[in-house]
């Protein structure tokens, strides 16, 4: 997937989605992209994470309790939370065929942020109007 595709896919996550493109390519630059065979649980439920998963290519069921409550696919993204605050997982994610994310660990995204206030700020404002919205 071309880099502009990643940063497209990367602007549809919402604390992003303030972002200008050039602070949207340095996150871009900053991530990986992992892939999954079918059936690989790619988060657990319960599970610490670090990392943020964008889905390019594939679908996932999101499971909570042993109950899938739903499905995602190209576009979709999930860890949002995780990637920031560094708590347990609040379902387990599935593979459902083959599967790529565009993946941003923690670090990553940290460094970038904090070598760029602008970009800190904004991330900062987005996710602000989305709770006051809720």
């Amino acid at each position: 997937m071309a880099g502009d595709q990643r940063v497209a896919a990367l602007a549809k996550v919402p604390m992003f989605s303030g972002l200008s493109p050039r602070h949207l390519r340095k996150i871009v630059k900053a991530a990986g992209i992992d892939e999954y065979p079918e059936e690989t649980e790619v988060v657990r439920e319960g599970a610490y994470g670090q990392t943020l998963f964008i889905i390019l290519q594939g679908s996932v069921r999101v499971v909570r309790r042993g109950k899938t409550v739903s499905h995602l696919s190209v576009g979709d993204f999930f860890g949002e939370f995780a990637v920031i605050d560094d708590r347990p997982r609040t379902a387990s994610v599935i593979s459902e065929g083959p599967l790529q994310c565009l993946v941003l660990y923690r670090d990553d995204l940290r460094k970038v942020l904090t070598s760029d206030p602008g970009a800190a700020w904004e991330v900062l404002v987005t996710m602000a109007s989305r709770y006051r919205a809720d």
